[in-house]
Order: structure tokens, then C-alpha cells, then sequence
């Protein structure tokens, strides 16, 4: 059995948290508490592409915002 986090052919969301965290998730597991669906239903290839290009700085939102 196919891991559903790791099937390239698999659909896919793309999560975001409160601390700015971004997650690929299988369309077919419901997203967990504290998790919002920022983009929907899209090849595994364009959720990372989207994560990379929109998650350009790893640390949460709590860390950057204390060092400020």
C-alpha cells in the first residue's frame, strides 16, 4: 500500500497554520484542527511549488515576530 503522503501521481491541498507553517496534505484526509486549506486539489509537483515559492522564511511566525 502506497504511503497517501508520498504518492507523486496523488492529489493534494496545501495547509497553512497560525504560525505560517505550510504542509502538503492528501485530498482524501481531512485537514487536522489549527490547519486551513490555502490551495486545493492540485498535483503533488504544483503544492510544492506553491509551498517553496510562498514558505520563504521556516521559522513560525512567533519566532520572527519575537526578534523583531
Amino acid at each position: 500500500m502506497m504511503n497517501p503522503f508520498e504518492d507523486d501521481r496523488g492529489i493534494y491541498h496545501v495547509l497553512l497554520n497560525e504560525e505560517g507553517q505550510y504542509s502538503l496534505w492528501p485530498k482524501e484526509i481531512a485537514a487536522p484542527v489549527g490547519w486551513n486549506v490555502v490551495l486545493e486539489a492540485r498535483s503533488r509537483s504544483i503544492c510544492l511549488s506553491y509551498i517553496s515559492k510562498h514558505w520563504t522564511d521556516l521559522r513560525p511566525r512567533s519566532v520572527r515576530r519575537a526578534e523583531l
